[in-house]
């Protein structure tokens, strides 16, 4: 018990022990274990309320109090992949890794949602670059439909188009491959449909500035021209670099090896970006990733606005890629509720041997800040064309999970591709051999901490919740139960990255689909009241009359009641229990 009451003391609290023998080795986590209570006890003033309680417990409950408790004919809301795979796995086996899809054409069709979703899909990207706002709309609704009548807990997250004025559609419905010293036009020109040889640029002054000479690099190097010659407004181009082209592609300008400069300034969110958000909004969706973030002015401008509006809580992530996003990088990510790292743009104003290090540093930083983090564009871009990955994109995948990312995310492998699931399935396999390796390598261990909080009951929750992921880790448990109003405490446990999955909870449904983005979170539906050990019997037992745990798991419970909730005393208590 000396490391039990070390871990403790790291909140500064004075312990009193009741019944101090406690041995164990010789009762183990199948058995019986009985009398030892560690209790912490502070008074606080100010905005918290009257007091803060912390309390470890190791001890054996009746479960004949649960059953006299009501409601217990309540749903859980356990993702039906993650119940499947919990069954299949256990507990260890799950995956934590947390994995995007961006629908497209390709993968439109409840029919092919549902695939994706039984192969672990956790959260739905809508690009609202491409399609339709009734486009959007009814995938929006299929998804909503596949979470309520087949069991699936998938979020929702649109991603804003973006002050970006580079954007060019050659007119295909689908990808166009370009061939080595075809003459191409780019034209500001409004005409409906398709011409050969023609692309549409997004905005009538792209060509300012422009020479003859320059490059056109199309989604960061998919394909590349030659500017050859100015025609009014227009430029004639030569392919040097044969590739894919895409419906809505981005173009950057290049000269003399470096990215073209150009003289204007817009607004991070365009008009039509607003017109998005309020599309977003009214659907319900559950995150919105703004593109081309360059410092945390326009994410508090989004929050601010979507902190007037009376639905849901709406998650707000900025999207990293820009040279001058990484010199603001730790003021967006403090501002931001997660960040999503465009490899792809951003391989475009960083030299390319730069991206790795710059993945890693901001994956780093996130979890620091304790702030989700996605890492996107081109993991496995063999795939939007063949049926298997390169080894490249395998080892790039899994170097991703080993850095403890939160979620990877498929583009166009899924927008586009012919074999989105199977791209899945490779994130998938990729990430729970990874997670399986850090752990067999104990490398959470090697994790630093910084400390976030400023007031006591924020440095207080936040030293339980480390505790509590110390303390899973050295005893083995079988899993971390968290109840939580807002996700807070389950967002502080998964940033330590504990070896147990983290069930989380909640009676809030923004709050749940949430933390979908959350590592190795697990989220729940249960209904809260202001009676912490009632909260607790209730989870529990629910989760056990659907065979999630058996007799002898060994469950670590974290609680947490907000101030608002108890009126005077905010509370948060960790307890290790014993199935029976």
């Amino acid at each position: 018990m000396a490391e039990v009451n070390a871990m403790m003391i790291r909140a500064g609290c004075n312990f009193v022990a009741k019944n101090p023998v406690l041995d164990l080795k010789r009762s183990g986590f199948g058995m019986p274990v009985f009398g030892r209570t560690v209790w912490c006890n502070r008074r606080t003033t100010g905005r918290v309320g009257n007091g803060v309680k912390a309390v470890m417990q190791v001890d054996l409950e009746d479960a004949e109090r649960l059953r006299r408790l009501e409601g217990l004919e309540a749903t859980l809301g356990l993702d039906i992949v993650a119940e499947r795979e919990l069954k299949e796995k256990g507990f260890l086996g799950m995956r934590k890794t947390k994995l995007v899809c961006t629908i497209g054409p390709a993968c439109s069709a409840i029919e092919d949602l549902e695939k994706l979703a039984l192969e672990g899909m956790n959260i739905a990207r809508l690009n609202m670059c491409h399609n339709s706002r009734e486009w959007h709309c009814d995938v929006i609704r299929k998804i909503k439909k596949l979470n309520e009548g087949k069991g699936f807990c998938i979020s929702v997250m649109i991603d804003t188009e973006g002050s970006q004025i580079h954007v060019v559609d050659h007119g295909a419905p689908s990808s166009i491959k370009v061939e080595d010293g075809s003459i191409w036009l780019f034209t500001a020109e409004k005409f409906e449909g398709s011409r050969p040889f023609t692309v549409q640029a997004s905005y009538e002054g792209f060509s300012e500035g422009i020479q003859v000479g320059d490059s056109i690099v199309i989604d960061g190097g998919m394909a590349t021209f030659e500017v050859i010659e100015k025609i009014g407004n227009d430029l004639s181009c030569r392919c040097t670099d044969p590739g894919l082209f895409l419906p809505r592609a981005k173009c950057s300008f290049w000269r003399d090896g470096r990215v073209v400069v150009r003289n204007h300034e817009s607004p991070t969110l365009s008009r039509k970006d607003w017109s998005d958000i309020e599309f977003g909004i009214a659907e319900g969706v559950d995150f919105i990733a703004l593109s081309f973030v360059n410092s945390a002015d326009p994410v508090k401008h989004l929050k601010n606005f979507l902190s007037t509006k009376p639905a849901k809580s709406v998650r707000v992530l900025a999207k990293i890629e820009s040279l001058e996003s990484l010199q603001n990088l730790e003021e967006i990510i403090e501002a931001s509720e997660g960040i999503m790292v465009a490899r792809g743009d951003l391989g475009v104003e960083i030299p390319l041997e730069q991206i790795p290090a710059v993945q890693e540093e901001i994956t780093s930083v996130c979890r620091e800040l304790n702030k989700p983090v996605i890492i996107a564009s081109q993991l496995l871009e063999s795939m939007v064309e063949y049926p298997t990955p390169t080894r490249a994109e395998v080892a790039d995948v899994s170097e991703a999970v080993r850095q403890y990312a939160d979620a990877l995310m498929l583009s166009g492998e899924s927008a586009i591709g012919s074999y989105g699931q199977k791209a899945l399935s490779v994130l998938q396999m990729a990430s729970c051999r990874m997670e399986l390796w850090s752990r067999e390598e104990n490398r959470e261990n090697f994790l630093p901490h910084y400390q976030l909080g400023v007031s006591l009951h924020d440095r207080i929750a936040e030293e339980i919740c480390n505790s509590a992921a110390e303390l899973a880790n050295r005893l083995s448990v079988d899993a971390i139960f968290v109840l939580t109003t807002q996700g807070h405490m389950a967002s502080l446990l998964s940033r330590n990255r504990p070896r147990p999955p983290i069930f989380a909870l909640t009676d809030d449904d923004s709050t749940r689909m949430a933390l979908n983005l959350q590592w190795g979170v697990f989220p729940l539906r249960i209904e809260l009241s202001e009676d912490i050990e009632a909260n607790i019997w209730r989870g529990i037992e629910l989760v056990k009359s659907k065979g999630l745990v058996k007799q002898g798991d060994s469950v670590l419970v974290v609680s947490e009641i907000s101030p608002a909730r108890a009126a005077s005393m905010a509370s948060q208590s960790i307890q290790l229990k014993t199935i029976v």
